[in-house]
């Protein structure tokens, strides 16, 4: 009897296995329906998908709370319910009390940490997430606590520049582990990709961690079928696009955050500033700031290469860290690219503070009456200039628009300044207070 007894326990035990699968499979499909969406679905359809989504987890829901009886004591079954609720964009408390309980019976379950960890940080309990990521690796490693903790440690205040670069730093390093352990994983790439973004612009926007950005980025996208439907990459990246003067690209990626997320309301507010941007600067630029032309022949008739200041010492160090006196270039002279040994001389005709702007924007005329535009990055609030200024750029860096996107296009040529210390305004070089480092926002939520 005893045999027997032991033998009816097996089988329950194998059953109770079996339903505990069944369930788990169930959550993981919903998960799938959530993230493959539009493999089945037109991106038309995008702003039915949170209702669509939501349907599903109620009739998912309904099967599980079935169980509810037999089974509410048991991690595994918390665990699937956790997830279930977890699969919604808000935080869910039903969802936390679910994933603490499982946690609480079975402390090993990294699934239960890491899930609990993200209904933390939908709460915004940035320190709860934190531990819950830390908990789940102190049972085994894993790409989802690395990379979840990746994103933490990039959301969490620090006390000053010093540690918040630190933070971003390590917040790397986490990433970096996550893609090791799983190259096939295009989310992981995903926060790679926003980690070396916040590094580019922590540590001084040094062109290697853009373009390690931009290549993860790429990776991700390749990596799966998940990533390249994230809204935030899209969102991310043009927002890196933009800071890098490739407006084209920019623009295709705003507007494809938004066609996969109609709700969110930035990419599309975007777009649309960068779009009036670059009207407002070539029409600028065609018309020369609208100055009428007897006002800029006064202006140019006291242009005269005394305007040079600094730049005509030789004793003058370009920022290449080339040592002499520069030679005064026409505008229509410049090559594409770095120009070594000169300076572009010449009259502000406009100016533009674009909104969330990026750059200090102006026009400068010179001796031929050419116009070309200026894009200054890092400029304090206060600093500017003014219309009639004697502008000079040292060793100017020229830039080649041609853009094309919906219907319309722009053709314009652009000069780049990364800081306005190295514009030398009415013979004076600038201020150390005219620079202000920038950063870029960016999506930040559950990457």
């Amino acid at each position: 009897n005893v045999k027997m007894a032991e033998e009816g326990k097996s089988v329950e035990a194998v059953e109770e296995k079996d339903e505990l699968q069944i369930m788990k499979e169930l959550v993981d499909d919903l998960y799938k329906f959530r993230d493959c969406y539009f493999e089945t679905h037109k991106i038309e359809e995008a702003k039915v998908k949170p209702n669509d989504v939501a349907q599903e987890v109620e009739q998912t829901l309904k099967k599980l709370e079935e169980k509810d009886e037999s089974f509410k004591h048991k991690a595994e079954f918390l665990l699937q319910k956790g997830r279930c609720l977890n699969v919604a964009e808000d935080f869910s408390a039903v969802a936390e009390e679910c994933l603490s309980r499982a946690v609480k019976l079975e402390p090993s379950l990294v699934e239960g940490w890491n899930t609990l960890g993200e209904q933390y940080w939908k709460k915004k309990d940035l320190i709860g997430a934190k531990n819950c990521f830390t908990g789940a690796l102190q049972q085994g490693r894993n790409k989802v606590s690395l990379r979840n903790l990746s994103m933490v440690l990039r959301q969490l205040p620090a006390a000053d520049s010093d540690s918040q670069g630190k933070q971003v730093l390590e917040s790397v390093h986490l990433a970096q582990q996550a893609v090791e352990l799983d190259e096939s994983d295009g989310t992981s790439w995903y926060v790679l990709g926003n980690a070396y973004l916040s590094l580019f612009f922590a540590c001084g926007q040094n062109p290697k961690y853009s373009q390690q950005a931009l290549s993860a980025y790429a990776q991700s996208e390749k990596a799966d079928k998940i990533a390249r439907f994230f809204p935030e990459l899209h969102f991310n990246r043009a927002n890196l696009f933009q800071y890098e003067e490739m407006f084209g690209p920019a623009l295709e990626g705003y507007s494809r955050a938004a066609a996969l997320d109609p709700s969110m309301k930035e990419p599309q507010v975007k777009e649309k500033q960068l779009l009036e941007y670059l009207e407002k600067v070539t029409e600028l630029t065609q018309n020369k700031g609208k100055v009428k032309a007897r006002r800029l022949r006064t202006m140019m008739s006291n242009l005269s290469t005394s305007a040079l200041g600094p730049c005509s010492s030789p004793q003058f160090r370009s920022p290449s860290g080339r040592v002499g006196s520069l030679e005064p270039r026409t505008l229509s002279s410049l090559k594409h690219g770095h120009n070594a040994g000169v300076a572009a001389l010449g009259k502000v005709v406009f100016s533009l503070a674009s909104e969330g702007r990026m750059a200090f924007t102006f026009g400068m005329v010179d001796s031929e009456e050419t116009c070309m535009v200026v894009m200054v990055y890092n400029t304090a609030n206060s600093w500017g200039v003014l219309i009639g200024d004697s502008v000079v750029i040292p060793e100017p860096n020229l830039k080649l628009h041609s853009i094309t996107h919906k219907d319309k296009a722009f053709d314009f040529r652009s000069i780049r300044l990364d800081s306005p210390l190295l514009l030398i305004v009415n013979g004076k070089k600038q201020n150390i207070k005219s620079q202000i480092i920038t950063s870029v926002s960016y999506e930040p939520q559950q990457e």
